[in-house]
């Protein structure tokens, strides 16, 4: 008898009282695992998650988070040969053990950048700009995230058993939320491996993961409205769990991706002997055969124009035709086994629906000549190309055969293409591939509302595309309708997901302590010492240094026209500048304004500024004249220390004034600071 596969919880690893249910390799049907969960305490991993993992995870900022989650990841992928190996039981080749593998790596390292890039390096996240509430300027308010204080449960699909839960972990941990990992049962020992090295690399707080091997049971009973569960499967079970009394009526946060009638549609524009027309059919082809079709992002309905089905069908089958299947460890096998033989025997159940209304131009699904394995006993199964004879036929839109099917369907115009990939009810992802811009234009617009991701396809792009089927960390992975209204990734969205917005409403002292970042209105401290004599350390939120007055003559304004080029008539012809009611004679170029103030503010010796790294939100709301005198107020924003530097970034507030106190530019200086003075 096999091993039987562990869960990992409470901070140990655990064995089930019984002697498990098999899985099978795909391959060639010989047990590779057990897998159980009797006799796993669920109501304690929720309670462990939520009372160790959480404290843990909390006492971090987003960048310490992300720090981890690279070295996580790098260590990972340092070790991936042995998860190659156990892949192929799974019937993957090693292509598609790179989308699966490397792909769930890759997609942890993406996370680690974006959040040092784009989160602050604190525990709250602050969202849009502040809203004045009352006139004077004394009652704001400001949208926040903070991380919400319960678990997040993550049930995946058998087809991807590593992307398929790191995708979901990497935003989950970023955001300090605790994870529960539920792989489904047929993959389940190469999730667990995975994990195994992940508990042994000792990188991740105690508790900040966990994983349930085998039946989920009540698992969902134990959540409550600060808990999420991420579900990835059919769309049956989706409306099961939907339907579930802690979705219904505790507010337990519930995210579906479901089944998915991708189309990819060849454009109107398109001949034979365009490049364009061999790339819909190579994407074609890679969706129908990599992981054996077995992708919710598959191509499952190649939309083409009319005249173009036959070509379309016989160039596809010619590519088809030299497709090897078989033993996944052999190299010259391009398509492996699905990933069991109840897998495979779905998919033939479902191609039987599919036959209602379209013939087989290519396959067998009754015999597939195998290489290097036995056929009978493996889970291997031919591609299947179809040919639609009635494009408004249910079963194309409505089955979907989830393995290395797809049918070929014919349209009269654009407006009937994008009828046709709406009938999909809902779809992940949808291709379009044209070499007519103004065309792609008006196919996308009308496909947006039923996808949630759309790849336009060209010679222009195609070398740096990653394809159809490919979802991206920074792009959101989700469809509506059918394919379960949820959404994952897209970067910090799907941070942000696991995060609690609130409206904060206060003075502007409060909204500075909540978002630790300063606000207008709020106390400035200025002191004898000029900020930036100070370094990261010494610096606090408020500092402030006022610089000026300074007058601003007539030949300050000509010596920048002449010195830079800019001879704007504004700057140089009174006639003209008096003529427009917005200047009403000669004023001063923009950024002369700005290049004056930071000679008022800046502190010129060497010290813990290092450098300016530019600005952001530059705004001119007045006119400066010849002769006016302007003041600047340099206010220490937010103070960011980087990880990984001995500096970190301050953001101050700047803002310019004339001799009447009215404002004539704001705008934000970025600077490097360092977090102390070098010995």
């Amino acid at each position: 008898m096999s091993n039987l596969l562990q869960s990992y919880a409470e901070g140990r690893w655990f064995t089930a009282s019984d002697e498990g249910t098999p899985l099978a390799s795909a391959v060639d049907g010989h047990e590779v695992a057990r897998i159980s969960s009797t006799g796993l305490d669920l109501a304690g991993m929720v309670a462990y998650g939520r009372e160790v993992g959480g404290p843990a995870l909390a006492a971090l900022t987003f960048h310490e988070r992300a720090a981890l989650l690279k070295q996580l990841g790098l260590t990972l992928m340092a070790g991936k040969d042995e998860f190659y190996e156990l892949s192929r039981h799974t019937g993957a080749t090693d292509r598609d053990s790179a989308v699966d593998i490397d792909g769930g790596f890759g997609t942890i390292l993406s996370y680690a950048s974006k959040a040092r890039r784009e989160l602050p390096n604190d525990t709250v996240v602050l969202d849009g700009a502040l809203e004045q509430l009352g006139k004077a300027g004394t009652f704001l308010g400001q949208h926040i995230y903070t991380s919400r204080q319960g678990v997040a449960v993550q049930i995946n699909a058998f087809n991807f058993p590593v992307w398929g839960f790191l995708e979901k972990l990497a935003p989950a941990f970023i955001a300090g939320v605790p994870s529960i990992v539920k792989p489904a049962s047929q993959t389940a020992y190469l999730t667990e491996l995975v994990f195994r090295r992940i508990i042994e690399s000792g990188i991740l707080p105690d508790g900040s993961v966990q994983l349930l091997c085998g039946s989920a049971r009540d698992l969902l009973g134990h959540l409550d409205g600060q808990d999420s569960v991420a579900f990835t499967g059919s769309a049956d079970t989706a409306a099961t769990l939907r339907a579930h009394p802690q979705v219904v009526s505790s507010g337990l946060h519930f995210t579906a991706e479901a089944d998915s009638l991708n189309s990819s549609i060849l454009g109107a524009d398109v001949a034979v002997e365009d490049p364009e027309f061999d790339l819909f059919v190579k994407q074609l082809v890679t969706e129908m055969t990599v992981k054996a079709g077995q992708k919710c992002t598959a191509i499952r309905r190649a939309l083409v124009p009319e005249a173009l089905v036959d070509q379309v069908v016989d160039a596809a089958s010619n590519r088809l035709a030299a497709i090897t299947v078989g033993n996944p460890a052999d190299p010259s096998v391009r398509m492996g086994a699905l990933a069991s033989v109840e897998q495979r025997d779905e998919v033939l159940r479902s191609l039987r629906g599919l036959t209602k209304s379209a013939d087989i131009v290519f396959g067998d699904p009754d015999h597939v000549d195998v290489v290097g394995a036995d056929g009978a006993s493996g889970a291997f199964l031919s591609p299947i190309l179809l040919r639609a004879n009635d494009k408004t036929a249910p079963e194309p839109h409505d089955i979907e055969a989830f393995g290395p099917v797809a049918t070929v369907i014919g349209y009269t115009d654009s407006a009937d293409a994008v009828d046709l990939a709406a009938r999909g009810k809902g779809s992940l992802v949808a291709s379009l591939v044209t070499k007519d811009a103004q065309l792609a234009g008006e196919v996308v617009r009308g496909l947006a509302p039923y996808h949630g991701r759309i790849l336009v396809l060209n010679s222009e792009d195609a070398k740096e595309s990653t394809g159809h089927g490919s979802p991206l960390p920074v792009l959101v992975h989700g469809g509506p309708g059918r394919a379960g209204g949820g959404e994952e990734l897209g970067g910090i969205r799907g941070v942000l997901h696991h995060m609690q917005r609130t409206a904060i409403q206060g003075t502007p002292d409060v909204l500075t302590s909540v978002g630790r970042r300063w606000v207008a209105g709020a106390d400035r401290v200025i002191g004898d010492i000029h900020p930036f004599r100070k370094n990261l350390a010494e610096l606090v939120l408020g500092d402030t240094i006022v610089g000026g007055p300074r007058t601003v003559t007539r030949d300050d304004i000509d010596h920048f026209a002449e010195f830079t080029g800019d001879t704007f008539y504004a700057h140089t012809d009174p006639d003209a500048a008096a003529a427009n009611p917005l200047f009403g004679g000669i004023v001063a170029h923009g950024y002369l304004v700005v290049s004056l103030a930071a000679g008022l503010f800046v502190d010129p010796a060497p010290g813990p500024v290092l450098a300016n790294f530019g600005v952001d939100g530059l705004r001119f709301l007045t006119p400066v004249k010849a002769d006016d005198s302007l003041t600047v107020t340099l206010t220490a924003k937010q103070i960011t220390p980087r990880q990984s530097a001995d500096y970190g970034e301050v953001r101050w507030d700047a803002v310019v004034t004339n001799q009447n106190d009215d404002p004539v530019a704001t705008y934000d200086v970025l600077t490097l600071v360092a977090k102390a003075e070098k010995e």
